[in-house]
């Protein structure tokens, strides 16, 4: 196994992933886009940084990788859907550096707020301008508004008390109870603008996010109110900034991130008055990198050692317990959705509906629901589908997935359905685990039945009458075609019957014919499990 570590990581790192037996770790760092390129499809594991962009393009060139692993938290300098897509897991470290960008941000206001970078920068340059820098402002009793409760807007809230500041924040995934035993008192944006003597920003990069503190904001901001951005560059319009900034609008401002980095020697901030900019160095720290880079590469090893998965961004996270407890349902949910789109072949799969009813509807179903859209999409693309890409697979071809949990299954203890539609034919296949480990089809349509979902299957359905399983297996004899299951449901109501038989090898074109051609038999399908 070859792993590229192509950050600069702590030399810890490349001790842990060296852990996984036989593994070759190669530490390549400053490669520029077409060197990556170059090299990556000889990788099943890469290790990266903030540096690093692992675009569309490098994934398309990564034939064999399987993991990425993203030291520190963000994974903008990763194409998600793109690895999503290839079916590569991405993993993060959230959390690790969270102390460190919270301190920079505590950091950075208290700066701000006694104009510490201009008053140190005119001291060095021989001044003694005592006076012009003697209207700093205490934090004590000024109102923090806080955009983003997560794990550091948190951790900012609880410093933020400690200098005796009231805290309004933002945050549509907070709850008020939670909010009340932070210490942050919930408010619209609007109010936060408007009430707030500092802002700090603590929130993703989106569609949603972009520029979200621009001039119309900047605007309703209190005079001399301060801001700070730790979180992601583009999150605040730098060039409304540099205007407010030298009109006097407000106060001041610290950017740690930049929409474009490293920025332009003549950016309009840089000529701002008590401005400050920082390269970027909110997790980075001796203590955060240490961090970082140990939970992302835990969490790698793990994963390419066991199949758990921690940390990860594009995928459900499932421990080794979990895994343990589930596979018997994984590889029921993989086959159920095999056999159920080998039986629509007809047509693609317009929507999925999975019912997880019993002992199985209060596990995490999100990684069965994954395997049961690999054993769909498997059979309608000519390209590789595992658990990480179907979903996205199954999302970008439009199909309609619902989910449904119930506790009631009077006839098992736990039972997986999946109703499966393609254009007017519905096909829906359901299974169980029987024991402790061994997965079972028990019904097929309007069919109960008990097959086991292995090797080669025929399906089968004929009119219920005399001398049909006599004739298939005289058939199957004559072309030397071992029968090992034969599992067989009858509808009295429509005089039908339903055949699942397993057999060695795989039944020729030839007998397939044969079969259909015998007296009262349907249809005749054989399927791969």
């Amino acid at each position: 196994m070859r792993i590229l570590i192509a950050d600069d990581l702590s030399a810890e790192a490349k001790a842990i992933l060296e852990r996984i037996p036989s593994a070759q770790v190669d530490v390549k760092v400053g490669l520029d886009l077409a060197a990556l390129r170059e090299i990556v499809g000889g990788y099943e594991a890469l290790a990266v940084r903030s540096a690093t962009k692992v675009t569309k393009e490098i994934l398309e060139a990564a034939g064999r990788l399987r993991v990425i692993g993203r030291a520190g938290t963000g994974v903008d300098n990763i194409d998600l859907a793109a690895a999503s897509r290839r079916g590569v897991v991405v993993m993060n470290a959230p959390g690790g550096n969270s102390v460190s960008v919270a301190e920079h941000t505590l950091a950075l206001l208290l700066a701000l707020a006694r104009q510490i970078a201009d008053a140190s920068q005119s001291t060095r340059s021989g001044k003694w301008e005592k006076k012009r820098f003697s209207s700093g402002r205490e934090l004590s009793g000024k109102t923090l508004g806080v955009i983003g409760t997560g794990n550091i807007g948190a951790l900012v809230v609880q410093r933020a008390h400690s200098f005796g500041m009231r805290v309004l924040g933002y945050d549509p995934f907070l709850a008020p109870e939670a909010a009340a035993k932070l210490g942050v008192e919930l408010v619209p944006l609007e109010e936060i603008w408007k009430r707030a003597d500092a802002i700090t920003l603590h929130v993703p990069l989106n569609e949603q996010t972009k520029n979200m503190i621009g001039a119309p904001q900047l605007a309703r901001m209190k005079p001399g109110a301060l801001v700070v951005n730790c979180a992601r560059g583009g999150l605040v319009d730098e060039k409304a900034l540099a205007e407010a900034l030298l009109a006097g609008r407000i106060g001041g401002a610290a950017l740690d991130v930049f929409e474009e980095e490293p920025p332009s020697r003549d950016h309009p901030l840089f000529q701002c008055p008590n401005f400050i900019g920082t390269p970027h160095l909110g997790g980075s720290t001796e203590d955060a990198q240490q961090n970082v880079a140990t939970i992302v590469c835990n969490a790698m090893v793990e994963y390419l050692t066991t199949g758990t998965v921690r940390n990860a961004v594009n995928v459900p996270s499932v421990s080794a317990e979990v895994l343990e407890r589930l596979g018997p349902f994984l590889r029921l949910c993989e086959k159920i959705g095999s056999l159920a789109g080998q039986l629509s072949l007809e047509s693609a799969p317009e929507a999925v509906e999975i019912v997880y009813a019993g002992e199985v509807a209060s596990e995490p179903i999100s990684c069965l629901t994954a395997a049961i859209l690999k054993g769909v999409l498997g059979n309608f693309l000519a390209e590789p589908v595992n658990e990480v890409s179907a979903p996205a697979l199954a999302r970008e071809r439009g199909l309609a997935i619902a989910e449904v949990k119930t506790s009631d299954t009077p006839d098992f203890a736990s039972l997986v359905t999946l109703r499966l539609r393609s254009g007017a034919q519905t096909t829906e296949v359901a299974g169980t685990i029987v024991g402790k480990r061994e997965p079972r089809i028990v019904r097929v349509n309007r069919f109960p039945v008990e097959a086991a979902p292995s090797g080669t299957m025929l399906v089968m359905t004929n009119e219920d009458q005399p001398g049909v399983i006599g004739n298939v297996g005289h058939t199957l004899g004559e072309a030397q075609v071992n029968i090992a299951q034969f599992a067989l449901a009858r509808d009295g109501a429509n005089g039908q019957a339903l055949a699942l038989v397993n057999v060695d090898g795989r039944a020729s074109a030839e007998v397939l014919e044969k079969l259909r051609k015998l007296p009262h038999v349907l249809e005749v399908r054989q399927v791969f499990l």
